[in-house]
């Protein structure tokens, strides 16, 4: 069991949406700051956003696709352990 199974689903997915929205928003803080400092504007904020967008989209479909390896993982192990017959359940041994 990984780590990451101490949570329920839900708060994980939480999580990556929170993850998204502070990099979008620390980047752009971050711009905000360059274009206040190097006289920059426009283009510090529109930086910042961009590359906030683009690390939190990432790790976003990063954390989307090890989420449905696990449930293809969890649907196999299912399927056999529905398919194998019950040991316990012999007749007169």
């Amino acid at each position: 069991m990984s780590a990451d199974r101490r949570y329920p689903d839900w708060v994980r997915y939480s999580g990556l949406g929170l993850e998204l929205a502070g990099a979008t928003a620390g980047f752009a803080l971050l711009g905000y700051w360059a274009d206040r400092h190097f006289d920059i504007e426009p283009w510090g904020v529109l930086g910042g956003v961009m590359l906030g967008l683009v690390g939190g989209l990432y790790n976003l479909v990063k954390q989307s696709l090890q989420a449905a390896r696990e449930a293809r993982i969890e649907d196999e192990a299912a399927s056999r352990s529905r398919d194998k017959p019950d040991e316990r359940v012999r007749g007169g041994d």
